[in-house]
């Protein structure tokens, strides 16, 4: 059985990344109309998913709901907090998000992903630290009355 994912967890997460917690009641969250919140923020509750597995729906209000989900997930899903975020599950709404813990595999997978895209950068800063250690020898022997050869 998988992990059960507490709603007070998962809070302070986007709590500590910046967000607001609006601390809406579960009417308020099930209300359906983001937009109708003066202040961008997000919400939790409680939910028993189809295995029996306690998760949390996370969901964003306020009038930039949309930028503000985009935060949900960008901050859930980060490597040290090691969570999963579904957006696609039934029931939820427009606004909302399933999150879970991650399993070990899904956060190898994101640890390869990253690596993949970091991949050029990493390259292009090991050519430019090479080209800077030859220049600095060069330069060393040039310093030392000794010119290259070539």
């Amino acid at each position: 059985m998988p992990r059960t994912t507490r709603a007070h967890t998962i809070a302070t997460h986007l709590t500590n990344g910046g967000l607001t917690d609006l601390r809406l009641t579960e009417a308020d969250q099930r209300d359906g109309d983001p937009g109708r919140h003066d202040s961008d923020g997000f919400a939790v509750r409680q939910h028993t998913d189809g295995t029996g597995t306690i998760v949390v729906i996370a969901g964003a209000y306020g009038p930039d709901w949309f930028a503000t989900m985009r935060e949900i997930i960008h901050r859930l899903e980060q490597p040290y907090i090691k969570c999963t975020v579904l957006t696609d599950e039934p029931g939820l709404a427009d606004h909302e998000v399933l999150v879970r813990w991650a399993t070990s595999d899904e956060i190898q997978e994101r640890k390869r992903a990253q690596a993949r895209a970091q991949a050029p950068l990493a390259a292009l800063l090991r050519k430019n630290l090479a080209a800077a250690k030859v220049d600095a020898e060069r330069q060393a022997l040039e310093d030392a009355g000794q010119t290259s050869l070539w």
